[in-house]
């Protein structure tokens, strides 16, 4: 953001506390306390996540019991797909993944468990992992995986920002930065993958990736703007009061 906003860093002081060595009994204890909140609220999103996930994969906006290719979620996922197209995984079953990785990141392999349905879903499931290795390539799905790495954090992340930004507007910009950012990266990973690693040759994917990495790095590099800033010296406080 440095790079983007320019400008004179402004200094920062801060005084410290001083630090003592804590005992091992309250370390523990807080720990476990801040692990069994974090067990609770992660649990009770990534049950409530699963309940929906599979009410909406296996009915229609009728409420009618449906193939998962006629569902609400289907229908919803097809909507939005074309925007992840030119990442390389632009079918409604990863979109609707990616979307759920907004509540908990680690919904994603069990909602990829339900749209597959795959029974007891983890990250070791062959049999979720051949059905993975037949609707992506390896290039389509590191692209995947970058997205959602980069991407906005899960709410309760979302949360903390907002607390810390103190306003919707900035919290909204870190969002929409982290979001745009994790978007242009998979694109450049994708589009240049296809034409380097697959011989697709060029395509108007990969001059828009090519455009996104001369904008990226004008920002990295371009020098900040400097700004004039008045220095108050006692000789000057002098000759203003006289």
């Amino acid at each position: 953001m440095q790079f983007i906003l320019g400008g004179v860093v402004a200094p920062f002081i801060m005084e410290l506390p001083s630090y003592h060595l804590p005992q091992v009994k309250t370390v523990l204890r807080y720990a476990g306390q801040k692990a069994l909140s974090f067990i609770k609220r992660a649990g009770t999103i990534i049950f409530v996540t699963n309940i929906f996930i599979w009410f909406a994969s296996s009915y229609n906006f009728s409420l009618q019991a449906v193939e998962t290719e006629n569902s609400i979620l289907a229908t919803l996922g097809k909507g939005l797909a074309w925007i992840f197209t030119p990442l390389g995984f632009g079918n409604w079953r990863a979109t609707v993944a990616a979307i759920t990785g907004l509540l908990a990141k680690e919904t994603v392999i069990s909602t990829f468990g339900i749209l597959y349905k795959v029974t007891d879903a983890t990250e070791t499931t062959k049999e979720l992992w051949n059905n993975l290795q037949q609707h992506y390539t390896a290039l389509s799905a590191y692209s995947f995986l970058v997205f959602n790495l980069l991407c906005a954090p899960c709410f309760a992340a979302i949360g903390a920002i907002h607390r810390e930004m103190g306003n919707a507007k900035w919290t909204w910009i870190a969002l929409s930065f982290q979001t745009l950012l994790a978007y242009n990266v998979s694109l450049v990973i994708y589009q240049f993958g296809q034409a380097l690693l697959y011989g697709k040759g060029i395509s108007s994917g990969t001059i828009f990736a090519l455009f996104v990495v001369v904008v990226g790095l004008y920002f990295i590099f371009r020098k900040p703007r400097k700004e004039k800033i008045e220095v108050i010296t006692l000789d000057n406080l002098t000759h203003q009061t006289v």
